[in-house]
Order: C-alpha cells, then sequence, then structure tokens
C-alpha cells in the first residue's frame, strides 16, 4: 500500500504565498511576521473533465431573465446588496466580536424563511444556544433549519439535500476539510473550505453568508485570496457602547460599492434607521464654535454628517494634531493652506477634528467643511444654523469641483437646510433650481470669511 507523502510549507496569512522554508518578510505582500508552518498532503491528479462537458456560448445569447433576487423585506440591507442577494452569489460579513454580525444574519434567516427553507451552520454554538437567541429576538419559522458541524464535507451534503434558498455560515474560521492535515482556521483551512462552499452555492443556486473573524489590526483573518473569491464583503462597523451600528459593502460585484446601511441595535434585535443623516447630524441645529455639516457620498446615498473641530493653544514645543474618522494627513493639508494663504496661526495652535457617529470618511469633499470648523473653532464663531459646506481645496487656495452635486443638494433640501456653499465650477453646471435653498458659490479660500461672522477669538 502506498504511503500518502507530507510535506511542510510555510504559508502567507496576508495573501496566502507559500514558500518551502519561513521568511521574516513576505514577497507577496512585503508584510512581516506573517508566515505560518502547515504540514500538507500531497494530492492524487484530478481526472480532467470529459470532452464536450461544456460549451461556448455567445455573452448576447446568455440568458439572464431567469435571474431573480432574493429580497430580505428588510429595506435598507436590500438597498445595500443591489436590491437583493443574487441566487448563487457568496456573501463575505466581517466585524469586531460582538458587534451584532450574528444577531443579523438570524433575523435575516428569519424573513428569508417565511417563503422558502434557509439553513443556518454554527460552528460556534450549539442549537440551543442559538434557540436562545432566536427567543431573546422573537424569531419562529417553520422552513429555518439550524445545524451545528464544522465538517465542511457533511456541511455541503446538508446544502444538496436541503435545497436551502440561503445558507449562513457561522463562522468559515470554524470549518474543516477532514483531507487537509492542518488545524482548524488555518489560511489552507479556510481556502479550500471556502473554494468548496463557492462551488457548491453555485450548483445548488443557493445564496451563501459567510461570517468571517477579524485580525486586531481589523483585517479579515485568513488569506487575502478570501476577499478576492466572493461576490460580496460587508464590513459592520460601530460603537458596542452605542446603539447603532453601520454595516458597509466594501466590495460588490452585482451593486454600487461603498454602500452603507445603518441599524439601531435594541432588546429586540437590529432595526433600520430610515434616515441615517439625522442620526449623523443630530446636534445641527445648535451654534456651536468649531462645527460644521457636509455631505459624503456612501456608494449611491448621500449623507450629510457633522464634523467638529476644537483648536486650542498650546504650551507645547510641537501642538498635537489628532484626527477621528478623517485622515490625519488631511488634517495636516488643511491646517498648512489655512496659514499659508490666510494667516491664521495654527503653528502655535493644537487642533482636534472628530467625525460625529463614528463614520469614516475618505472623499475630499469635505475639504471646505473641515477648513470651516478649524476657523470656527479658532476665532470661537459659530456657524450660521442650517449650512452645509460642500467642496475640495487645492493647495493653492482654490475651491475645486466635486461629483455628484445634484444628488447632495437634494439631500440637503430634503432635510430642510437653508444654505448650501459649494465651488463656483458646480453651481455654474446646475441644471435646476432648488426652492427654499440658497446656493453660494465659492472660488478662493478667501471667501470663507464671507460666512463667518467676526468672532471673539484671534482674526
Amino acid at each position: 500500500m502506498k504511503k500518502t507523502k507530507f510535506k511542510t510549507l510555510y504559508l502567507c496569512s496576508g495573501c496566502g504565498y507559500q514558500s518551502t522554508k519561513w521568511l521574516g518578510r513576505c514577497p507577496g505582500c512585503n508584510e512581516w511576521n506573517t508566515f505560518t508552518e502547515e504540514v500538507v498532503s500531497e494530492r492524487k491528479v484530478r481526472p480532467r473533465p470529459e470532452k464536450g462537458s461544456r460549451n461556448i456560448m455567445l455573452l448576447d445569447e446568455v440568458a439572464t431573465a431567469k435571474v431573480t433576487r432574493k429580497q430580505s423585506g428588510l429595506p435598507e440591507f436590500d438597498r445595500l446588496m443591489g436590491g437583493g442577494v443574487v441566487p448563487g452569489s457568496v456573501i463575505l460579513m466581517s466585524g469586531e466580536p460582538g458587534i451584532g454580525k450574528s444577531t443579523l444574519l438570524l433575523q435575516l434567516a428569519h424573513l428569508y424563511s417565511r417563503e422558502e427553507k434557509v439553513l443556518y451552520v454554527s460552528g460556534e454554538e450549539s442549537e440551543e444556544q442559538v434557540k436562545l437567541r432566536a427567543d431573546r429576538l422573537h424569531l419562529k419559522s417553520r422552513n429555518l433549519y439550524i445545524l451545528t458541524e464544522t465538517d465542511i464535507q457533511l456541511v455541503q451534503e446538508h446544502i444538496k439535500t436541503l435545497k436551502p434558498v440561503i445558507t449562513i455560515i457561522d463562522s468559515i474560521q470554524t470549518m474543516r476539510h477532514s483531507e487537509l492535515e492542518t488545524l482548524t482556521g488555518a489560511v489552507t483551512q479556510i481556502r479550500e473550505c471556502t473554494a468548496l462552499l463557492m462551488q457548491t452555492a453555485k450548483e445548488e443556486n443557493t445564496g451563501l453568508f459567510l461570517v468571517g473573524h477579524i485580525t486586531k489590526e481589523g483585517a479579515i483573518a485568513g488569506p487575502k485570496i478570501l476577499e478576492h473569491m466572493v461576490d460580496v464583503v460587508l464590513y459592520m462597523e460601530g460603537d458596542k457602547n452605542l446603539e447603532y451600528r453601520i454595516v458597509k459593502s466594501n466590495k460588490n460585484r452585482y451593486g454600487s460599492t461603498f454602500e452603507i446601511a445603518v441599524f439601531e441595535m435594541s432588546s429586540a434585535g437590529l432595526t433600520e434607521v430610515k434616515n441615517p443623516s439625522s442620526y449623523f447630524i443630530d446636534s445641527a441645529e445648535k451654534a456651536m464654535p468649531g462645527s460644521s455639516i457636509v455631505t459624503v457620498m456612501e456608494g449611491t446615498r448621500p449623507l450629510l454628517i457633522e464634523l467638529q473641530s476644537l483648536v486650542t493653544p498650546s504650551n507645547m514645543p510641537y501642538p498635537r494634531r489628532v484626527s477621528e474618522g478623517v485622515d490625519y494627513n488631511k488634517i495636516l493639508l488643511i491646517a498648512a493652506i489655512l496659514e499659508k494663504l490666510l494667516g491664521v496661526k495654527l503653528n502655535t495652535q493644537e487642533i482636534y477634528i472628530k467625525v460625529v457617529g463614528g463614520l469614516r470618511i475618505q472623499e475630499p469633499a469635505i475639504d471646505l467643511g473641515i477648513a470651516m470648523a478649524m476657523l470656527s473653532s479658532y476665532r470661537n464663531t459659530a456657524i450660521v444654523p442650517h449650512t452645509v459646506f460642500i467642496g475640495e481645496i487645492g493647495l493653492t487656495g482654490e475651491i475645486r469641483p466635486v461629483p455628484y452635486m445634484e444628488q447632495r443638494l437634494n439631500e440637503v433640501r430634503k432635510l430642510s437646510f437653508q444654505r448650501a456653499v459649494i465651488p463656483s465650477a458646480n453651481k455654474k453646471k446646475l441644471s435646476k433650481k432648488y426652492e427654499g435653498l440658497e446656493i453660494m458659490d465659492m472660488h478662493y479660500i478667501t471667501d470663507l470669511y464671507k460666512v463667518l461672522p467676526k468672532g471673539e477669538g484671534p482674526s
């Protein structure tokens, strides 16, 4: 009898790069100390498929009418997914422990099971523990099946037998392939189990949800290729001490990326927040120095966000610059522009910037709002209430145009704001008038003083 041969490989936990020896730095992703030792067996060569098993087709002849998205009945989630879950798609949901991933997925399982079969596979909890959580959420369904199993091949058999419309795996790190001689949660196990589940999802036309753990750095645990393999990547964010949760799509092959859905955590589970802007601008009507309102585009949805700034004198030789929710380098850049072009002496001031609500903002359209918040705090002058700032600031001081201006202004008017400060180039291209909304344009950074009353602080 021929013995199975085993060999030792070192795999990068970040990108899956393989090496026959341990390396301090991965040549694939340039990360340090990411190699783990794994013992793998040599696999037999799989037989080639029969000739002619797959036919070549013209793309225009492929029928898509039969592909219908599965809607959950939760409008916020369905919009996040681009209209619902595409049958056969694979969705990876990640987030910090205790943030509410399992709670949301159990609620979705209940909603989907109202008409068709749903399979919830738990590798971390027993049937009794899942039932206790379902009772707490008041969830009852005759079509929701629970399976506590970690053997991926047995899970595959149950999926083929039950043929559910939705399958949930909680979590992919607990699944194990019996033919692999590696520990549960290893890079090879996660990759192979995901590949097997993906193949099963495509064959059985079931929507597959995978719960993914994250590392202490905030990245999804396992090989980076995991995010490339799946169709949708969702991140659940939020402060566990607060009631709001934000689900963001960082990848979506069937819809817009960087869409967000906002939920409120309560004793009855997660409920959708239909107007997220009201959450992010809760104190917008209060005239306070250092506070400004901006608009950001999260996928196709415009949101109004409140920025807060604190500019205070410092006795230290190197004043602090702290940002929460905004890129740190952006704060340094805007502070340098204000000091150079407006003569604002910020080199002796400590600057703190915070995005209300815990959202992280990347787009340049918030530059104008950050500059106004800094000036407002520096001069101890409150900005006129119900004013929104939209625009990018160039290094030479010009206010540059930003995309999706009409969508942003529609959201501003819908929330009853009275004035919007936008770049001059954007105002020239507006195709309609906005009744009840005063639109003030800016061409250069010196125009900021036109909308900021003279205050008690330095001028």
